[in-house]
């Protein structure tokens, strides 16, 4: 921030499911990056002027609230446990506000996000303007603090990426367990159950965003969620599944051969969409651009679908009119970190933005064929595949941090097989 300047930062309250019953807590993104609080309603402010550098509110320690929700740090813990220079209950942040904000040339703060904390803060800033006999002068403007953190958490730091390891991990293992279960008249909440328990078992939150299994044509709708069929024999299940651990996210997608064997027509594009992601990898440099990467990826998806019969036509042709979007309609990367699509901008003053090391997304082609899909071949119709991993930058090149998790048709099989 500049000299003079205050931010508050807004952490996460709970979230109603239904009538009395709530979501687990997850924090705020943003406010779990700067300050590793982990329970709701809480403000914290930074300072950039003589004030205290890092002050906290949150709620009080209140024995008979914990005794049904759970402990609290309370005022005494922010400043023990969390390194607050100050700390307050949040009741208090109201009236301490002008106290807070006097003087500050420029306030960093998310409007939009509580009304009543934005009404509070343009009230201060306004009573402020109308003593500035007094020698008061109110802040200049309000900055959004995101124009800063998220350059931040762009760029992944060593124990960032130590924790995402870990979490690849972990969804190695879980992957694992879902694969044994892909055999004819299983449902695919079963693989989903399996995979979800492994997560847990092994130290993850959970899911960090909801597991996709998709068996047959199911495999065909991107986000498909419901999980609720039965897999046939000869089929794909197309499993889209990460944990979130510490609050960070692998996302992995793998397709597997319902009964543990690829057949012709559902080999036939997976092995398109592996050769795809391979040449997408290769570009995954410093000063490489998802761009870049994706335009790979179609490359060979083009001339897979121009083989198989799928398309007709000059695969450069094809490719530049986006001939594939039936059946390749998504980007193949996305940031990746302590959100699934994490932050950061995709461009820089209008053009691609270079990778970096220490930048970590992900390489995900795909293929899908719906079925209900005129003037191709119906042996494609329902099939859909997705391969995905998780890259991070490094100095000269990149690491695949889902390498571990079986993509080999070979390997795939045998892993299906629980081999």
């Amino acid at each position: 921030m500049e000299p003079g300047s205050v931010a508050i930062l807004l952490g996460t309250g709970m979230v109603t499911r239904s009538r009395d019953t709530e979501y687990p807590f997850r924090q705020d993104s943003d406010f779990w990056y700067l300050t590793g609080f982990d329970h709701p309603n809480a403000i914290a402010v930074i300072r950039s002027d003589d004030g205290p550098p890092y002050t906290l509110f949150v709620e009080p320690r209140d024995r008979d609230l914990e005794t049904w929700t759970g402990y609290r740090p309370g005022v005494e813990g922010a400043k023990r446990d969390y390194e607050a220079d100050d700390s307050y209950p949040s009741t208090e942040f109201g009236e301490r506000l002008p106290r807070l904000i006097s003087g500050a040339k420029r306030i960093y703060h998310v409007l939009g996000r509580d009304p009543k904390v934005d009404g509070a803060i343009t009230r201060t800033i306004e009573e402020l303007r109308l003593r500035s006999r007094q020698g008061i002068e109110p802040a200049e403007a309000i900055v959004d603090p995101r124009a800063i953190t998220h350059v931040m958490r762009w760029i992944k730091a060593p124990v960032e990426l130590d924790i995402m390891r870990r979490a690849a991990d972990i969804s190695r293992e879980a992957h694992a367990e879902g694969a044994r279960l892909a055999q004819a008249g299983t449902h695919e909440y079963e693989l989903e159950a399996a995979i979800e328990y492994a997560f847990r078992r092994r130290g993850a939150r959970g899911a960090a965003y909801t597991t996709i299994v998709g068996g047959g044509a199911n495999a065909t709708v991107l986000h498909y969620v419901r999980n609720d069929q039965k897999l046939r024999q000869e089929e794909l299940v197309l499993i889209d599944a990460g944990c979130e651990l510490e609050g960070y996210a692998s996302d992995v997608t793998r397709t597997w051969p319902v009964g543990g064997r690829f057949s012709g027509p559902g080999r036939a594009i997976y092995e398109v969409v592996l050769a795809a992601q391979h040449a997408a990898l290769e570009l995954c440099a410093p000063g490489a651009t998802l761009p870049a990467i994706h335009d790979a990826a179609v490359k060979v998806i083009v001339e897979g679908l121009v083989e198989l019969g799928v398309l007709e036509g000059d695969p450069a042709e094809l490719a530049a009119r986006e001939a594939h979007r039936p059946y390749y309609m998504h980007g193949t990367s996305h940031w990746l970190g302590l959100d699934v699509h994490d932050v950061g901008a995709y461009k820089q003053g209008g053009e691609p933005r270079p990778l970096e090391e220490g930048v970590v997304f992900t390489v995900e082609p795909g293929i899908y064929v719906a079925p209900d899909t005129e003037g191709v071949d119906q042996r494609f119709h329902g099939i859909g595949v997705r391969i995905e991993d998780d890259v991070a930058i490094t100095e000269n090149g990149h690491e695949n941090l889902t390498s571990e998790i079986p993509k080999d048709p070979d390997e795939v099989e045998a892993m299906v097989a629980g081999n």
